[in-house]
């Protein structure tokens, strides 16, 4: 009984651990330092604690308002609320809806169109160097970043390029865009970025009561317009009346799936000479040149030949796998691998007049061990944001392809997985990064990689 006592005692005794001090609303003055990857720039306290700041560009003067962080953080997010020292490259937001505080879909309307491709050329740089251990040069990329046809605008003007926009509503139905890192809306009435495609539904003008999200999508394609609707729990939808012919879908609240409600299951969408069906609000590149171009650069990397064998990894509803089948021909084949399975009825929807290509439902991870196979001609792969991995890079590895072409929307996952590449025996060859999301700090890379050895 004495022995517990004194334990009782000992443990009343430890002192509590200090609460932590918000450091959120401070502000700072602060010479702002080069980009970093995620649409902000790093700057450092008088302390000498780190800042990564919004709405900044490398060289200028701000004050910065801390966002998020707490005393004794490794770093402290901030927004420059007060520009002291301007950028040459800075210019007056064109969207009255962008900036601290505000809609959080861009990143960098503050900036000009030709020093936001080279402060992203930057971040792929460095991500490169840092996780992958590549130069430029040794990348087989030149530095720039390519803007898509028709988006090379003068400073001011913005490219109507999102031809998807999922729009959040409020508690009143108010229309907006969640702010930076908040669930928080920011009301809008019209969004400079989203595609003549969604704009013309005027979603925007309309009030929608019950709704959590409304999401509009406008096909490239075709004239296909689809919303797709989200209720708060027990919301009851609405009688859609927008200013365009439209199909109407919902997300289920107990599944979580997307059904039709009226009008078609799926938009059409062209690349590459080829329709794509796309159901249910599928995955499809959201820029309107996106498919075309990172297809071209795709098929220019891995210079098919007729009976070649081909792998499309992460292959959604096909477009790869299509562009490859119809270059190996009859005497080649290809397999695709999507885990999404309304995405696998699509692409088998898509390709069905091809029979040299077969789609397979599951994990990359998964699937591809239990197929068998032990060589191909080439692969190309476009995984999630998080990257393939390193098991599954190990894998691809052991397969032989005399060329593989890697199409990241991440640099930081792509750098990874070359460093995995690097170790099982593949270089990078050639590498494109094109800027398929303006005002916005994304980025999409092509890499072609082929056997090390080749130069041995």
């Amino acid at each position: 009984m004495q022995s517990e006592s004194k334990e009782s005692s000992k443990e009343s005794a430890t002192p509590e651990a200090a609460p932590k001090v918000s450091l959120v609303g401070t502000e700072y003055e602060v010479e702002v330092g080069p980009v970093a990857h995620g649409g902000h720039c790093i700057a450092r306290t008088s302390e000498g604690q780190v800042l990564f700041v919004r709405h900044t560009l490398p060289g200028e003067k701000v004050i910065a308002r801390i966002t998020d962080g707490d005393e004794g953080a490794r770093f402290l997010r901030a927004d420059a609320v007060t520009v002291l020292t301007a950028s040459k490259d800075r210019v007056e937001a064109p969207c009255p809806f962008s900036g601290p505080g505000k809609c959080g879909g861009c990143d960098w309307q503050h900036a000009k169109p030709g020093a936001q491709r080279r402060l992203k050329g930057e971040v792929v740089a460095e991500q490169l160097l840092r996780l992958a251990g590549l130069t430029p040069e040794e990348a087989g990329w030149d530095g720039t970043v390519m803007p898509a046809e028709g988006d090379k605008l003068p400073a001011g003007q913005v490219p109507q390029w999102r031809t998807r926009v999922q729009y959040a509503i409020d508690a009143e139905g108010t229309v907006g865009l969640r702010k930076h890192r908040s669930h928080d809306i920011q009301p809008i009435d019209h969004c400079m970025i989203a595609s003549e495609g969604v704009s013309e539904l005027g979603v925007e003008k309309r009030d929608w009561p019950g709704m959590a999200s409304v999401e509009a999508i406008a096909a490239t394609g075709s004239g296909d317009r689809q919303v797709i609707l989200t209720p708060t729990p027990g919301g009851r939808l609405p009688l859609v009346e927008l200013d365009k012919p439209v199909s109407v879908l919902r997300v289920h609240e107990k599944d979580g799936g997307v059904h039709k409600v009226h009008g078609r299951a799926f938009v059409r969408e062209r690349a590459d000479g080829r329709t794509y069906r796309v159901g249910m609000g599928g995955f499809w590149q959201v820029h309107p040149q996106a498919a075309d171009t990172l297809m071209r650069a795709v098929m220019q990397g891995l210079m098919p030949r007729k009976g070649e064998t081909a792998l499309d990894l992460y292959c959604g509803v096909g477009l790869f796998a299509g562009s490859i089948a119809e270059r190996v021909g009859d005497q080649g084949a290809v397999l695709g691998i999507e885990s999404g399975k309304r995405a696998v009825e699509d692409a088998r929807h898509n390709l069905a007049s091809m029979p040299n290509v077969r789609i397979e439902q599951g994990k990359v991870e998964s699937v591809l061990p239990r197929t068998g196979i032990t060589e191909a001609d080439l692969i190309v792969l476009d995984p999630p944001r998080a990257g393939a991995g390193k098991q599954t890079v190990k894998h691809l590895s052991t397969l032989g392809a005399r060329r593989i072409a890697y199409v990241a929307c991440d640099p930081a996952a792509l750098a990874r997985d070359l460093a995995y590449f690097a170790e099982g025996g593949y270089k990078v060859r050639t590498l494109r990064v094109f800027d398929l999301f303006p005002m916005t700090h994304h980025v999409e890379c092509v890499a072609i990689l082929e056997p090390a050895a080749k130069d041995a």
